[in-house]
């Protein structure tokens, strides 16, 4: 039998020490027909420049830096091959990781298979086990330091890990791909929200592990990217029952990100985040509506992915935070029936 066709969009930025070994472990990818266009978004050593010559490898070098989202938009342009996958460039794939999460999305009711992702340096250990989504609109690697033995059944996940996943070519070309104005950060969870809302499930696959050399970073730009990208999500998926649902604490978030965000020295840029939403509302109400247009499925279903509480070893709170999270949940256990 013909093995099924995949194309993997890999981005190359900065100094990119694992890029070789990312692209090997994809092309030595087993039981599929697998080739990869690499996007060169700002690659500062000769990472690119010295990958072996394999015709299975396509360059593509963007005039600027398009971001994450616009550069696996701008890797997907063209592909025609029955799958896309998205591998991130710190990361590598077992070899039957890609055959695994193409037999998941092969499924009618599937529409993106999200791989087992683990720490390169403890592969025993998860990264990301699919991303929870908060009713605020925060997101992070779910299972983060949980064993992977852990987490060996396959199941439906709020949102996908952009590190390694899997879906058909033609539900990509249907959602339209990655929002380019994210630019990065928060992009894997809209396509993942905008997947559910087409009746398709988001599906963690357990077999399918992945490899990332991970190293969480916190400077100023990805702050004010990470809060501008959590409105825009907020403001544009949410339809009019959730919207009003996650209001107050939608704006409680709001009014505490603030106050994290001095403390921690990047003011500045949360008020540029907010800045920008006030500033770009009408884009905000135009894409709120062709959201709207494409969903068949409603806000009461998709209030079923959200969760209300927050990961503390992801986003620490203060003492005594124990009680909001509990405040949280009983406002949301209570709320989310009228939605």
């Amino acid at each position: 039998m013909t093995a099924p066709d995949v194309t993997v969009v890999m981005l190359a930025y900065g100094d990119e020490p694992v890029l070789h070994a990312a692209v090997r472990s994809v092309l030595d990818s087993e039981g599929v027909d697998v080739s990869i266009v690499l996007v060169d978004n700002g690659c500062t050593s000769d990472a690119v420049r010295t990958l072996p010559d394999d015709p299975r490898l396509t360059v593509r070098t963007p005039d600027e830096n398009l971001g994450f989202a616009g550069g696996v938009n701008l890797g997907a342009e063209g592909v025609t091959t029955t799958y896309l996958g998205l591998v991130n460039s710190d990361a590598e794939v077992r070899p039957d990781a890609l055959a695994a999460l193409v037999r998941v999305a092969a499924r009618p009711d599937v529409g993106i298979a999200s791989g087992s992702i683990r720490l390169a340096d403890r592969p025993d250990t998860m990264n990301s086990a699919g991303n929870p989504v908060h009713v605020v609109g925060l997101s992070w690697a779910g299972a983060y330091g949980e064993p992977a033995s852990a987490h060996t059944t396959e199941q439906d996940i709020a949102s996908a890990s952009g590190a390694g996943l899997v879906l058909r070519r033609e539900l990509w070309e249907r959602v339209g791909g990655f929002e380019d104005t994210y630019f990065a950060y928060h992009e894997d969870v809209d396509l993942s929200w905008r997947t559910w809302q087409l009746g398709l499930r988001v599906v963690f696959v357990p077999d399918a592990v992945v490899l990332h050399h991970y190293e969480f970073s916190r400077n100023a730009r990805k702050m004010f990217l990470l809060e501008r990208n959590r409105r825009i999500f907020l403001a544009t998926l949410y339809g009019p029952r959730l919207r009003a649902a996650t209001a107050l604490p939608a704006w409680a978030i709001g009014l505490a990100m603030g106050v994290v965000a001095r403390a921690q020295g990047w003011g500045p840029q949360h008020h540029e985040a907010r800045r920008w939403i006030r500033d770009n509302r009408q884009w905000l109400v135009e894409r709120r509506a062709r959201v709207e247009a494409a969903a068949v499925v409603d806000d009461r279903r998709m209030a079923r992915l959200l969760t209300a509480t927050l990961d503390q070893q992801v986003f620490p709170l203060p003492p005594g935070a124990g009680v909001l999270q509990a405040v949280m949940r009983a406002y949301w256990g209570v709320v989310r029936r009228f939605v």
